[in-house]
């Protein structure tokens, strides 16, 4: 059985899912953002992006220094941790059903 490695928590995006977008082309953080949404979750890809420049970084043989990481916006007004939790909760509610 062949072990899955999740390297976007929030999306839920593989490993395997970014090497095969790398090895059709796509070099940069943005593009590969862009196609997947790894990054664009909860933690805005704080764990994610660095992961992915490193893959990047490795099947490119690009030193890890030329990778740019895509801007992060904040967001446009503070959101109450309890309303996250319970968007959360809705979408375990509807995975379950």
């Amino acid at each position: 059985m062949k072990k899955e490695i999740i390297i976007c928590r929030c999306e839920e995006v593989t490993e395997e899912e970014i090497v095969k977008v790398i090895k059709q082309g796509y070099t940069s953080l943005n593009e590969i953002k862009r196609i997947l949404r790894c990054g664009m979750g909860h933690c805005q890809g704080r764990s994610c992006l660095p992961v992915i420049a490193r893959l990047i970084s490795k099947y490119n043989r690009k030193p890890l220094s030329e990778i740019r990481f895509p801007t992060s916006r904040p967001p446009l007004k503070p959101i109450a941790l309890g309303i996250l939790a319970q968007y959360h909760k809705s979408l375990d509610k509807n995975r379950n059903e």
